[in-house]
Order: structure tokens, then C-alpha cells, then sequence
């Protein structure tokens, strides 16, 4: 399992960051793309993952596709997308640990390729535990990692 300790709260961490940022792309991201890149925040990415219904996936180039249009920016900075979908993800466990009834069902997000994400909560109990409430079938891919099967038919 795991580690998903921090020296602060992940709640607290998730409502630090309130202020997204459109800034122009330069060198070092015009591998990711070129105009204008969203930095966003955590409570956005959450935004996204909450309209994604029960028995349904989205992708992170998806995420981030959404989250570019929704700001007007041409695209969505990829490190910081993964960044904060991991503290709204730590945030979600934390709420429930704490006995909240409802939390962002960051589970419901895969890679492009349909694998679980590493670095979410007690990787990959839990994403393959809400995973398999919701009907979707968790497979091996290779030796060391995890896919939603037919994980196409279920992409919002």
C-alpha cells in the first residue's frame, strides 16, 4: 500500500490553491503545446470529476481538454493537472475518513490508455475497489499495471 501521509491536511492543501492562472506557453512547455496554458486549481479539476456520473470514466488529456475550454485557454498545463488531481483525490479519502457521506469520485478518472493512476490513494486498492462497485472490471496490463476493461465504452 501506498503512503499517503502528508505533514498537512489534504484539505488544507486542496483550499490553499484558489487562484487558477492563464499565462502564455514558453519554451519549456511548447512540448505540451503552444497559446495560452491554464494552470489550475484543485476545486476545478473537482469541478470536472464531479459531473462524471456513477459507471462512467474520464481520461486526464480529457480533464484537461475540458478545463481549457471551460477558461479560454488553449491548454491545460500537465504537471499541475496531475498535481492537483491528486490532492482533490487524498482530499476525497480524508473527507471520508472523516465521515463525509459524499466525495469527489476521483476513481472515475484513468490515463488515456485505461490504466489506474499510481499515484492516487493506497494505489490501486481503493481505484480498483470503487472501480468494481460501479460494474467496471479491473484487468492486468502487463506485469506491474492495472486497466479498466473495455474501458472505451465507458469514457463520458
Amino acid at each position: 500500500m501506498k503512503n499517503t501521509k502528508s505533514s498537512r491536511p489534504w484539505r488544507g492543501k486542496f483550499e490553499k490553491i484558489i487562484h487558477y492562472e492563464i499565462k502564455p506557453a514558453d519554451n519549456k512547455t511548447s512540448t505540451v503545446g503552444q497559446g495560452s496554458m491554464l494552470i489550475a486549481t484543485p476545486a476545478l479539476i473537482a469541478e470536472i470529476v464531479n459531473k462524471v456520473p456513477e459507471g462512467k470514466l474520464i481520461t486526464i488529456p480529457e480533464i484537461r481538454r475540458r478545463l481549457a475550454a471551460k477558461m479560454g485557454a488553449d491548454f491545460t498545463c500537465p504537471l499541475t493537472t496531475g498535481i492537483f488531481l491528486r490532492i482533490a483525490a487524498e482530499t476525497a479519502e480524508e473527507d471520508k475518513n472523516h465521515g463525509e457521506k459524499y466525495i469527489i469520485p476521483y476513481w472515475r478518472v484513468v490515463r488515456e490508455d485505461g490504466t489506474l493512476i499510481d499515484k492516487f490513494p493506497n494505489y490501486p486498492s481503493l481505484q480498483s475497489e470503487y472501480l468494481s462497485k460501479e460494474h467496471l472490471y479491473i484487468v492486468p496490463k502487463g506485469k506491474s499495471k492495472l486497466i479498466v476493461k473495455d474501458y472505451e465504452k465507458f469514457l463520458i
